[in-house]
């Protein structure tokens, strides 16, 4: 499924993260939540002056917006380029949101430095 082919949730599911997402990533919402409720996404991490490095993120889907996530990533098919992070699932749609911005932007599936920067730590 790619991100072009995603429908839309019900304004009333969106409805419930809106006091989470501000301004212009409002309008993604739908469309980030309807991608969330697949718990899956294959795409490709850039890498300046590289190839891209393909990935395969899966995830849980929770009910309500302070419910945890759990998110894994896998580069590459490699089982030791394996990582994990938790976080509350509207600051996992906010990324979603910012990773259709990108797809919008360059037509490519890849999540942002902050989400790389969360996912490995670096700011810990």
């Amino acid at each position: 499924m790619s991100i072009e082919q995603l429908q839309p949730v019900t304004q009333q599911q969106a409805s419930v993260y809106l006091p989470y997402i501000q301004g212009s990533k409002r309008n993604f919402l739908p469309y980030a939540i309807s991608l969330y409720q697949k718990g899956v996404l294959e795409g490709n991490r850039k890498i300046e002056g590289g190839e891209h490095i393909p990935f395969v993120a899966t995830w849980n889907v929770a009910t309500l917006p302070s419910d945890l996530t759990r998110c894994r990533i896998q580069f590459d098919g490699n089982a030791d380029l394996n990582y994990e992070v938790m976080l509350a699932s509207f600051e996992f749609i906010s990324y979603l949101i910012e990773l259709m911005e990108t797809y919008k932007r360059y037509r490519l599936t890849d999540f942002s430095q902050a989400f790389y920067r969360k996912l490995l730590r670096i700011d810990e």
